[in-house]
């Protein structure tokens, strides 16, 4: 289970995170606290995988905790949720280590997306030992990346693209577009489409699979 500690000022909010996180397969509330000082002392005692931090806080800003955190050792993730949509704001918090940056106000369903997203990074970096190479970690990180900000041309969905990239990341070795297409019930063309789609934009690659004799497969990898 992934332990999260929710961090947020408004107590309805925090309630609302809480029962969201709960709902979701694999995650497990650690604990609530609703202001920057009570998060240091929690996560100083109580060890969490991640942190569910708002930024405007009572008494100091989310950022300032994740740099207090590092300062002290205490080594967690975190989830920025937050209504801050400036730049630089942005660009300070992957600087500390944020690993998701969610807008408020959110759905549960994009919240458990995120946390969707976590769940396979974690299960991909956890424990001990060394990665085979570039791959391994590329694979890795990939599971942080959100296709939802790919465009997509007329006729193709975000939620199809979205279940073809998800099999792709349970499958670092790469899938074919026909067993993309077993594995989600469209027909190879479609899934062909969008594992190019996915290519050209940067978050695939093709790799070619010799073996038996004619044209090799292309299989397709998350990068």
């Amino acid at each position: 289970m992934i332990s999260v500690l929710i961090v947020e000022d408004e107590k309805l909010a925090a309630e609302a995170n809480r029962l969201y996180v709960e709902r979701v397969p694999g995650f497990r509330v650690a604990g609530v606290v609703h202001s920057g000082g009570e998060a240091l002392g929690f996560l100083r005692s109580h060890p969490a995988d991640l942190v569910l931090l708002d930024l405007y806080l009572p008494d100091m800003h989310g950022l300032e905790v994740c740099r207090a955190l590092r300062a002290a050792g205490v080594f967690c993730d975190v989830i920025a949720v937050t209504s801050a949509r400036d730049l630089s704001v942005i660009r300070s918090a992957v600087s500390v280590g944020v690993v998701q940056y969610l807008l408020k106000p959110f759905t549960f369903a994009a919240l458990s997306e995120k946390l969707g997203r976590y769940a396979d990074f974690h299960s991909s970096v956890s424990g001990a030992g060394e990665v085979c190479g570039q791959g391994d970690v590329d694979r890795a990180l990939s599971a942080l990346r959100d296709t939802a900000g790919i465009s997509l041309p007329k006729g193709m969905a975000e939620q199809t693209l979205e279940a073809v990239a998800g099999e792709l990341r349970r499958a670092p070795g790469g899938m074919s577009a026909q067993a993309v297409a077993a594995a989600i019930g469209v027909s190879r063309v479609t899934a062909r489409r969008y594992l190019e789609h996915l290519a050209g934009a940067g978050f695939a690659r093709r790799v070619p699979q010799y073996g038996g004799l004619g044209r090799p497969e292309l299989l397709y990898q998350l990068i």
